[in-house]
């Protein structure tokens, strides 16, 4: 993929001083890790790779990987090449971040034994918002019944979006999400870009949608929910997703997860969830909702180098959505933008037309009107990294 016109500035990196960034790699990474100590039953080696990963983090070296079985190893440790021997803090955050969960993966030997380190918070998740679920499915039915309206697709837009607070690589499964229970104004007043008018078009004639999936638990189910619209709706339509190869950023979907979650439907006694399980299961079976994995979407590599197989394959969507906030860091290269750089000018040349649907977790954004960045940090100074703001952000 072309690289950005535009000369690329600086990696965030731990060395940021009294940064997110910083405060992230000094202190919630090793916090991360430990939780995998505490919620799985690892053989010692497992343990003891994971209790080294936790005392590295943030002054020890960066190594090599050891899993030589693993089919990203050859991969990863070209990756890795032009950082060994830095420290956690000194190599670029996104690198680190994707780097620190390679770890772990390395650790519990997941190419062999299939052990998801992150299980038991994903299936607390989607547990806890079963309630909230049961009422977003009666209202599909609803919704379905209507037939297509504008108003349906805005509110199953901003559902996707704001379910991307519920991030279990930031907060706990229990924590409370704002804009979860918030009034639609109050939703709206806080998108950064709003494209909705531009991009439902897109999506109502589309033939063929692809969705770069993120967390598991309610922000996949609005995810779901989108699909499930738009498929009983259009039986021209296809969708795409594209989700993880190995268990990443704690809450990241996997093929797993994306079962596990019809399965955890199917199984309750409600019949609106038993109903949306039924039509989730039917419409993957009948080969309308269609799962990728791509060891890309793990790498610690920018947007602008996508390989050449998966630029193919995305070349035949008519509307590709990059879901959540690690994608759209992906996007941007997690580089030091201007906040005010327009999107388009980083994000060039896409296979098509590309929605980003995220809420601001980290200190990365493109598209800002100018001058909104200094009223916002008054109104909100941690505004671009507490997932209380968002993007419905259109590139052509």
């Amino acid at each position: 993929m072309p690289h950005p016109s535009l000369e690329l500035p600086k990696p965030l990196r731990g060395l940021d001083s009294g940064t997110f960034t910083e405060q992230t790699v000094k202190y919630r990474l090793a916090g991360i890790v430990r939780r995998v100590l505490e919620e799985n039953e690892l053989d010692q080696t497992a343990v003891s790779l994971i209790q080294t990963l936790v005392d590295e983090i943030p002054y020890g070296k960066v190594r090599p990987l050891q899993d030589s079985h693993a089919p990203d190893f050859e991969m990863w440790n070209d990756r890795i090449a032009p950082y060994v021997g830095q420290n956690w803090l000194e190599a670029p955050w996104f690198f680190i971040e994707t780097y620190k969960f390679r770890r772990i993966i390395e650790g519990v030997d997941y190419f062999k034994t299939n052990i998801d380190p992150f299980a038991h918070q994903k299936s607390q998740s989607l547990e806890l918002m079963l309630p909230r679920i049961e009422a977003e499915a009666k209202q599909l039915d609803q919704m379905v019944g209507n037939g297509w309206a504008d108003s349906d697709m805005h509110w199953l837009l901003l559902r996707d979006l704001w379910g991307n607070q519920v991030d279990l690589g930031l907060w706990a499964a229990d924590d409370e999400f704002d804009h979860l229970h918030s009034s639609h104004s109050a939703q709206m007043s806080h998108l950064l870009v709003n494209d909705l008018t531009a991009v439902i078009p897109k999506i109502q004639s589309a033939n063929r949608l692809d969705f770069i999936i993120d967390n598991a638990g309610y922000e996949l189910v609005g995810d779901f929910l989108i699909a499930a619209y738009l498929l009983l709706l259009n039986p021209d339509l296809t969708i795409h997703f594209h989700v993880k190869r190995h268990p990443t950023f704690v809450s990241d979907v996997t093929l797993y997860d994306f079962g596990f979650t019809i399965a955890t439907l199917l199984a309750q006694e409600e019949p609106e969830l038993q109903r949306f399980g039924q039509r989730m299961q039917r419409l993957h079976e009948n080969g309308r909702l269609l799962l990728h994995q791509h060891l890309f979407w793990t790498s610690p590599d920018p947007l602008w180098e996508m390989p050449a197989d998966l630029r193919q394959q995305l070349f035949l969507s008519d509307l590709i959505i990059s879901k959540g906030d690690a994608n759209y860091r992906r996007a941007l290269g997690d580089l030091h933008w201007p906040y005010e750089t327009p999107i388009a000018d980083i994000v060039t040349d896409m296979p098509a037309p590309m929605l980003f649907l995220r809420t601001c977790k980290a200190e990365v954004f493109a598209g800002l009107e100018n001058g909104r960045s200094a009223q916002l940090r008054q109104q909100d100074p941690e505004w671009d990294v507490n997932g209380k703001w968002g993007v419905i952000q259109l590139v052509n």
